[in-house]
């Protein structure tokens, strides 16, 4: 399980770690968006020494309107495990998001008036 925190704006925050192709862990905050539909997005800014594979690309609905993606094969440790996911990179994105699939396999407990942020199994 992972502890998080909430943000200025009450942000549900996690600490992650991006891997780079050649195994480099960078630690990172991400904000989960329950409005992303997919696993991680990422500006495109930010994503340059990840050396991940380029898969394609795809158009997303976003609040601010359509946007093109870019989509990589990117690699994420999450409560020290980690995943082989695909991680969307577009410009613009104002931080580092991990989408709603992510509650497909981990249990979100979010109780603000405790201070309780989790991630787990």
């Amino acid at each position: 399980m992972i502890s998080g925190r909430f943000g200025d704006e009450d942000e549900l925050i996690f600490e992650i770690e991006l891997i780079t192709f050649d195994g480099l862990e960078l630690p990172i905050d991400a904000v989960l968006d329950t409005g992303f539909s997919d696993w991680l997005a990422i500006d495109k800014q930010d994503l340059e020494g990840f050396d991940w594979e380029y898969l394609g690309e795809r158009n997303m609905l976003m609040a601010r309107g359509e946007s093109r993606f870019d989509i990589y094969a990117g690699k994420v440790k999450i409560d020290g495990e980690i995943f082989d996911v695909p991680v969307y990179a577009g410009d613009g994105v104002p931080e580092v998001l991990l989408g709603r699939q992510w509650l497909k396999t981990r249990r979100l407990v979010v109780d603000m008036s405790s201070g309780v942020l989790t991630l787990g199994d």
